[in-house]
């Protein structure tokens, strides 16, 4: 059984996110090999940066991750980093989608915590604190 928490000598953590973005304009441009090697650079990136990347799902006009990050390094950081080096290596392997796009990406993104445990149950252990 796996571990559900990283630790470090300072910190035990576990910080999972689901992340989504979108292409400029939302037009559909992740297809024709696009989507697959943005599978693998996404995979590099988080390798490189020693965050879990657990699920992808490139759709013709946005991106669906799972990843589990340090909170030191933070998800703000891995997004930019994703985004950024995603967006400047499609860009020079499939040159078309520069005279498609001006940038690959929007600026924005959503992104949401997935955690260990219900809400319903962090509440009533917060709670039940005061009775130790």
């Amino acid at each position: 059984m796996e571990n559900k928490f990283k630790s470090d000598p300072a910190i035990v953590h576990s910080c999972k996110y689901h992340v989504t973005w979108c292409s400029k304009y939302r037009r559909k441009v992740l297809i024709e090999g696009v989507d697959k090697r943005l599978k693998e650079i996404l995979k590099e990136i988080c390798d490189q940066f020693e965050a879990k990347l657990t699920e992808v799902e490139v759709l013709p006009d946005h991106v669906h991750i799972l990843v589990e990050v340090d909170p030191k390094f933070g998800i703000v950081k891995l997004v930019r980093y994703l985004k950024g080096r995603s967006s400047r290596r499609l860009r020079d392997e499939f040159p078309w989608l520069r005279s498609r796009l001006p940038t690959l990406w929007t600026k924005s993104y959503f992104v949401a915590t997935v955690g260990v445990a219900p809400l319903s149950e962090i509440e009533q252990y917060i709670e039940s604190q005061k009775n130790v």
